[in-house]
């Protein structure tokens, strides 16, 4: 269930794996797959359609069928049953649990027009609007909502990010990195309301908790997403933030159902027990490979228990600089400055109990890979 990277990357792999039999796609756009990162760099900037980004299908021997523009709508794991939203009836033997997440969005009484970007069709219509001169309001401080910012000024836009946090970014990256990235977006142009809410949009810009206004032609909410695994409610599932799995992303104790991608909730092996979900393109691409192992071996009778660890790595382009990250920055309780200048090219470690956790580089695209294997290597040291 669910057509993008990690729903294409898995099928690929269990092909890979020695699955000769039928796979079954379910997909709720009617696009086939195709790469996500660069809607809010690549697409916002220049425009394009899915031709741009469509991802390439490994050829295979064996047919695999694409139920496109379909929506799963509800999940019997013990009769391993789907229904899909047209009344459709799948029975499986082995599921991919790959329905990625949806943007969380403001409640219905806030009111107003209001573009998310989550899809390449999201962005497409978001980049027709960008022109010269439109004033831009952007909900959120996130990467999302400092990368639309950040092509929306490049088209010349006029922007707003008004966010509930006094940071941008300060979640995933802290105060510190946060804060320096709000300086070189103040610098380029941006106009940050930090700390405050939205409690109104109409068709002239949004309205802050406060009572002040933001005059605006186009309102982006970007405020974060949330797992759409609402079809997997009923089966007694910990479905509290994405979908929980054990050490080899086999969904908590149901052999021949994995997760894959932003929905799954796992134990990292390379970090601790404890399952937390990563949004990143790298990690829906390893998942993949290791689930698919996990439930070829659940099909046939040899049940994979080789345990799940990975470094996560991600980028994201936003204009006035390229940001890179290995690891999990996220749980650090220490920050410091490993190489460089803050306010120039600089590596950003991030530490935790003494650990290093992550690493962040502000330009220096060259030492991603160095950076990477360092950690790795202290990551694995220290599990032992």
């Amino acid at each position: 269930m669910g057509a993008g990277l990690a729903g294409l990357r898995t099928a690929e792999a269990l092909r890979r794996e020695g699955w000769a039999g039928g796979i079954t796609v379910v997909g709720e756009e009617v696009h086939m797959p195709y790469t996500r990162p660069p809607l809010s760099k690549r697409i916002l900037l220049a425009g394009g359609g899915h031709e741009e980004v469509a991802l390439r299908l490994r050829p295979s021997t064996h047919e695999t069928r694409w139920l496109l523009g379909r929506r799963v709508a509800h999940a019997d794991l013990d009769s391993r049953l789907l229904t899909l939203g047209d009344g459709t009836k799948l029975p499986y033997d082995g599921l991919v649990v790959a329905t990625g997440v949806r943007p969380r969005r403001l409640p219905a009484s806030v009111g107003g027009p209001r573009a998310v970007l989550r899809t390449i069709d999201d962005a497409a219509a978001l980049s027709r609007r960008l022109s010269p001169g439109a004033r831009v309001a952007v909900i959120g401080a996130g990467f999302i909502g400092c990368e639309v910012a950040a092509a929306a000024i490049a088209r010349g836009c006029r922007v707003t990010v008004v966010a509930l946090d006094r940071v941008p970014m300060r979640v995933p990256l802290g105060t510190t990195v946060g804060e320096e990235l709000r300086r070189r977006h103040r610098d380029a142009g941006v106009d940050f309301r930090l700390g405050t809410s939205v409690t109104a949009v109409d068709d002239g810009g949004v309205v802050l908790a406060d009572g002040a206004r933001v005059d605006a032609d186009v309102v982006v909410e970007a405020i974060g997403s949330a797992p759409a695994t609402g079809w997997l409610e009923g089966n007694g599932l910990d479905l509290t933030d994405g979908v929980v799995c054990d050490g080899t992303l086999r969904v908590q104790g149901r052999p021949g159902v994995v997760a894959v991608g932003d929905v799954a909730r796992f134990p990292n092996a390379l970090y601790d027990p404890v399952p937390r979900r990563i949004e990143h393109w790298q990690t829906a691409v390893d998942t993949s490979a290791h689930a698919a192992a996990t439930l070829v071996g659940d099909l046939t009778g040899e049940p994979v228990d080789a345990p799940f660890g990975t470094v996560p790595t991600f980028w994201s382009d936003q204009g006035v600089v390229s940001v890179r990250s290995v690891g999990q920055p996220g749980i650090a309780d220490e920050v410091a400055v490993l190489e460089g200048d803050l306010s120039g090219e600089a590596a950003v470690g991030y530490r935790r109990d003494g650990q290093l956790v992550g690493v962040v580089l502000l330009g220096m695209p060259k030492s991603l890979g160095p950076y990477l294997r360092t950690l790795t290597t202290e990551l694995a040291s220290a599990r032992g």
